[in-house]
Parts: structure tokens; sequence; C-alpha cells
């Protein structure tokens, strides 16, 4: 299969510095190929990303502002790609070949799950194997917060894992420079009843996420094991994990309770549930026992806009140090990716608006990016591509 090679020895000893991988296996020292993303986790640390409002402000601009260049930049698209979307992945992937780091493609079947065959898997691969070849390593974080009701995939254990498995398998085929990412939602609330695609009682799908057989679905079946696609087929594992408040229903500006973040990864915070039953540590089970880097690439503190610039600030700073703590980096290692949700936007939940952003505010982008922490993996130096023949 045709390669490209990231050009010259500053390119090599940059993905050394990044990775702690040995270039040598694919080429020799004196150039560099772009690697599969699977293999693109830190050695130390963890890359901090963004969830870009593609829309308001292009990636420049934010590295700009923030004066902090995001390791990695999020991107949404459906699936099956529609011209349109394709257009949309290439300018996002053009942003980030620029800046530098790598793009995380959410992947959405609006169509439903059955939309996903081979043919499409196929041709996304052969779609990003273009992008890898142009210097942009792809995540491709697949139907994600699956376990949730509020999307067209969600809570359809046998057809999810299907469709994973034919986009995984396309993909370390045909796209060796994309990598998988599993991703559901935090535990906390499931199993989410009400959503549009709420597991009906008496059908399959209910009966495999009734995991202790009670007949019912509760905070007590686990809320990730009936959606695991397999090691195979899975490189890194993720969390959607916000601060939305501390109790339901969401709305009030509240300040994280101390060690939130720890106990929502390790499922022991019930603030959410509002019971004490304790949902499955997805860190230990995932990121340890499985042997995956982990991910969080979606969070950020709700704030409902009323004017209280120094409530704001508090909120969003007492999240942000929680998640980027040392005492984080040091109790969970596995943690090798960080992205903040970077919007400001109407919320159904809440029935209005909510600035999740941190770099809209002159002030709460200063303390943001005072507060960054040395254990944060550097980006990699952007570099110009050239074309293989052999390979």
């Amino acid at each position: 299969m045709p390669r490209r090679i990231l050009a010259g020895t500053a390119a090599a000893a940059c993905l050394l510095a990044l990775t702690g991988c040995n270039i040598a296996k694919y080429l020799p020292m004196d150039d560099c190929v772009v690697q599969p993303a699977a293999d693109l986790v830190p050695a130390s640390g963890a890359m901090l990303g963004v969830n870009l409002d593609w829309g308001s402000e292009s990636l420049e601009e934010y590295a700009e502002k923030l004066g902090h260049r995001p390791s990695v930049a999020v991107s949404f698209s459906d699936l099956p790609l529609s011209d349109a979307d394709e257009d949309d992945v290439r300018a996002a992937a053009d942003q980030v070949r620029g800046n530098g780091g790598s793009l995380l493609l959410t992947l959405e079947p609006h169509g439903g799950l059955a939309s996903v065959t081979p043919e499409v898997a196929e041709g996304l691969a052969t779609f990003l194997a273009e992008i890898n070849g142009e210097g942009v390593p792809v995540i491709v974080r697949f139907a994600h917060e699956m376990n949730g009701s509020w999307y067209e995939w969600g809570q359809q254990p046998t057809a999810y894992i299907e469709a994973f498995r034919i986009v995984a398998d396309a993909l370390h085929a045909g796209a060796p420079g994309s990598a998988t990412m599993w991703a559901p939602n935090n535990a906390g609330g499931y199993p989410f009843t009400g959503g549009k695609a709420s597991a009906e009682p008496g059908s399959a799908d209910f009966a495999l996420l009734d995991t202790d057989g009670d007949g019912t679905l509760t905070i007590a079946d686990d809320a990730y094991a009936p959606y695991y696609p397999g090691d195979d087929v899975v490189d890194w594992v993720g969390m959607s994990l916000y601060h939305w408040g501390s109790t339901y229903p969401w709305g009030e500006n509240e300040l994280p309770e101390e060690g939130k973040f720890a106990a929502q990864l390790t499922g022991t915070y019930n603030g959410l549930a509002g019971d004490e039953t304790a949902a499955p540590d997805f860190y230990q089970t995932y990121a340890v026992d499985h042997e995956k880097p982990l991910a969080i690439p979606e969070t950020a503190a709700l704030v409902v806009p009323g004017g209280d610039t120094e409530q704001e600030l508090a909120i969003k700073r007492a999240w942000w140090q929680q998640v980027l703590s040392e005492d984080n980096a040091t109790r969970f290692p596995q943690l090798k990716m960080v992205n903040w949700f970077e919007w400001d936007k109407d919320e159904p939940e809440v029935g209005g608006d909510v600035r999740w952003s941190i770099a809209n505010d002159d002030g709460i982008r200063s303390a943001f990016v005072a507060d960054l922490p040395s254990w944060l993996a550097p980006t990699p130096v952007p570099e110009e591509c050239a074309p293989v023949t052999s390979g």
C-alpha cells in the first residue's frame, strides 16, 4: 500500500518525544512515517484538545487566543458520509494539519445502525486513508454515548456491536493511520429512561441490558459491558463526562463537589443517580484491565449565563482543576486525552443557553492557561508530508 512520510529527522524526533515508540520499525531513522493513530499515545501525560465550534472560529484562531496549540481537535459528521460531510471533514483535517496533532472524528449514524454496511465502512476507510496520507492521524469515535437513549443508535447492544466491528475492521484494514474509540456516556442516571431509543421491555436488547436479571433496568445494571465491542477492535476507550450540576433538573449554577471527576470515572459518585448504588468502575475495567488508553473526549462545566463572571470562573475553574489535577495524573496513568467542550449553546435539558466555553472570556481564558499543568503532553509540530512509492 502506498505510504506518505513526515520529512526529515526533526519530525522523527518530534514523534519519538510524543509517543516513546520505535520509529525504526517503520522506516530507517532518517525518515518518519505518519504512524497509525493507535500508536499515537503519549508515553507520559495526556493530550489536551478541544471540541471546537467550527462555525464560529478556526483552530488557528482558537490556538492564538489561548496561546496553546491543542493536541486534538474534535469534529462531528453523519455516517454514511455525504459529499458535504466529506468536505467538512477535509476542512477540519486541513486545519489540524496546520496546527499539528490529531483529528478526533465523531461519526453519528442518524439513519440508524442498519445504515452502517460493509460498503459504507470501506468507503469511510478509503476516505480516511487519504487524510492519513496527507499527515493527519484520525481517531474515529463511532456512535458515541450508545448507552444513552437520546440517539437513534442508543440502547441497541447487538446492532451497535455489529456496526462498530464493521467500521473497525474496515479502518484497521484500509486506513492504518486511523484508530477507533469506544465511548459510552457516564453511567450516572442510567438507564436514561424516556428517550426515543429507550430499550423496550420484552425486547432482546432489554434482556441483554438487564445484567442483574431482575426484569427491570436500573442503575444497578451494568451501563457499559453489554455495549463493549471487543478488545480486538477497540483502540481507545472514552467517556463523555461533564459537570451538569449536582441534582436533576439541571439549570442551576453549582460548584462541583470535591473529587467528583474521579468518583464519576470510578463509579463511586452517587449525585446523579440519587441513590447509593455504585456504577461500574470504568477506569479500572476498561483502561486498566482491558489495557486501553483512556480519553475524556468531551468535558466542561455547566454555567447558565446570568452576568456573574466571578461565579462562572469559580465553577469552571473548580472543574478543570479537578480534571487536570496532578492527583489524577498520578492516580489515572492511562488517562491520555482530555478535550474541553468549547461551545456556548442552547441545551434542551436546561431549556436555555449554557456557557460551556473557557476561551470566550478574557479572565476565564487567562485563568485556564495559568492552571495548565506541566504533565500535559506536547502537541507535535506540524510537518510537510512527501509521498513514498514503496510499501
